[in-house]
């Protein structure tokens, strides 16, 4: 008869487990003839008829061909709550898992295959060092990620700066020059004076000024300086990528300034020839 949950019912349990064996079978050949799609159906047939781990390991098997990761954990699942030592279903289960980048997970399922079958799989012993390296690898990344950005020692910080040759600071930016701190060259000039103070409250400060310098804009020449300055802070809180944005339009604006300044003096003779020979033109 056709199996359907109806005639399911109405059956002994000799009764389903003979029926389930058929489309179990059948299963099989139409999975080994790579028509996983019937084979989910045969399968399916076979457990309504008797929910057994080996044929939900099988259908486990169908969705992992067709890299049904998902349904591979549920089938999968239900066939290890059946039977708890079940090495090809936990082996399966920790394959899906490592898809869907559970490692933790299928590290689990892959060292508790290895227990069970004694270390005598060396795919799974393998599988679970790999493992143990890419959880190890994800978890750091989360914690480098949600780690709170802050400059390491005032020692460190003022070493560090140290390393670089001392200059004065830029034409404008001078205590003696009376800058709000409103605009993009106040907060600069603020954080120029809190770094000469060396202290780890001043290195604080000066992170902070040189963001918001940058947030105020206008900085007309001093935007590659200022660029510079909260990169090599950003580079100081761990902020790399950051840090090489900074640096990189920098050099941008260094570039541009020096191409403009060339261009400047290159022209700027011609013009003042061409000038002189208009005057001599209206002597004449």
């Amino acid at each position: 008869p056709e199996i359907d949950e109806n005639t399911v019912q109405s059956l002994t349990e000799q009764q389903r487990k003979e029926y389930a064996q058929k489309p179990k079978e059948a299963g099989n050949k139409a999975y080994g003839a790579k028509d996983f799609e019937k084979a989910i159906g045969l399968y399916s047939k076979a457990i309504l008829c008797k929910p057994d781990p080996v044929y939900y390991s099988n259908r486990a098997a169908c969705y992992n061909a067709l890299s049904q990761w998902d349904k591979v954990v549920e089938d999968t699942t239900a066939a290890i709550s059946l039977d708890p030592e079940y090495i090809k279903a936990l082996n399966r289960r920790a394959n899906a898992y490592d898809h869907l980048g559970k490692y933790s997970e299928a590290l689990l399922d892959f060292t508790a295959s290895c227990i069970i079958d004694g270390f005598r799989n060396e795919q799974s012993a393998q599988a679970v060092e790999r493992l143990l390296k890419k959880f190890a690898e994800t978890k750091a990344k989360e914690i480098l990620e949600t780690k709170p950005s802050k400059l390491p020692s005032s020692t460190f910080v003022g070493n560090y700066l140290q390393s670089f040759r001392t200059k004065p600071r830029p034409v404008g930016l001078e205590d003696s020059v009376e800058l709000s701190e409103e605009t993009g060259k106040g907060q600069l000039q603020k954080g120029l004076k809190a770094l000469e103070s060396k202290t780890g409250p001043g290195y604080e400060e000066s992170a902070e000024a040189f963001d918001k310098a940058l947030e105020l804009g206008d900085l007309g020449e001093h935007e590659a300086y200022a660029y510079n300055l909260r990169g090599t802070f950003r580079c100081l809180k761990g902020k790399h990528e950051d840090a090489l944005a900074d640096l990189s339009s920098s050099t941008l604006s260094t570039l541009l300034i020096s191409n403009s300044v060339t261009m400047i003096m290159e022209v700027r003779p011609k013009v003042q020839h061409s000038h002189s020979i208009d005057c001599e033109r209206d002597r004449r």
